[in-house]
């Protein structure tokens, strides 16, 4: 079995001691780094599948680093560490481009098990840039919108709406099942990896955003199943 690749990023010896030995004896592969300015040098370096980032670190702090490797690949899983237990630092991850969160402390076994979890969620799109993620030109028209999944941008009339990391992803979930319904949890699930009540207010967020982009086309409406999930209606292909 392969093993999985992790960039774990933590200022605390202690605890980063404790959590790369307890990884590394669940055999996964564990590239460990102290300092925020050096972990570009080492994620380009070590190629990870998965990145796990404390917040506050010297040099450059969690967000920082989760945006900078966002841009680089924007399918890579991201889970954060915080101390911080305020709703705005939540969300502020979550807007940076982190996948999920643990708040300090925590147990070995609930983060060795989201780790998991948001690994096999990610499936085969966590790919490096270049290795099997289709073309930054691959584009879905969508009435008189066009997406663009991978450079995660909306286009209308020449102009262009810059999409974030969760309503591109959202938006592409929703897509790809037009004229089907998706179930709300599937969609938490595979976007926050964790159907909890703070994360479907969230999910209600990104919907009512979406649905405002789309405003100047009525052709193309996502519609609420009430109790069950969503419904995106419009005519879409995907080209390349």
């Amino acid at each position: 079995m392969t093993r999985i690749k992790l960039l774990y990023v933590e200022d605390e010896p202690f605890l980063g001691k404790i959590v790369k030995e307890s990884l590394e004896s669940r055999d996964f592969e564990v590239c460990m780094v102290a300092d925020g300015g050096e972990v570009m040098a080492q994620y380009l370096a070590f190629g990870p599948d998965l990145c796990v980032l404390d917040v506050m670190l010297p040099q450059r702090d969690g967000y920082e680093l989760a945006r900078e490797i966002r841009n680089l690949n924007p399918r890579m899983p991201i889970l954060f560490l915080t101390a911080k237990t305020q709703t705005d630092d939540v969300l502020k991850g979550f807007q940076s481009g982190g996948n999920e969160y643990i708040r300090k402390p925590f147990s070995m076994e609930e983060l060795i098990v989201r780790i998991q979890n948001l690994y096999r969620l990610a499936g085969p799109e966590r790919a490096q840039p270049g290795a099997n993620a289709p073309a930054p030109s691959d584009f879905i028209r969508l009435g008189r919108y066009t997406f663009f999944p991978q450079k995660y941008e909306l286009h209308l009339d020449g102009q262009i709406r810059k999409l974030s990391h969760r309503e591109a992803e959202l938006l592409h979930i929703l897509v790809e099942n037009r004229n089907f319904k998706v179930q709300r949890r599937d969609i938490l699930m595979r976007v926050w990896g964790d159907d909890s009540f703070f994360n479907s207010r969230n999910l209600d967020v990104y919907i009512t955003r979406l649905r405002d982009y789309f405003r100047e086309d009525p052709t193309v409406e996502i519609v609420t199943l009430k109790g069950i999930g969503y419904l995106f209606k419009g005519a879409g292909q995907y080209q390349t």
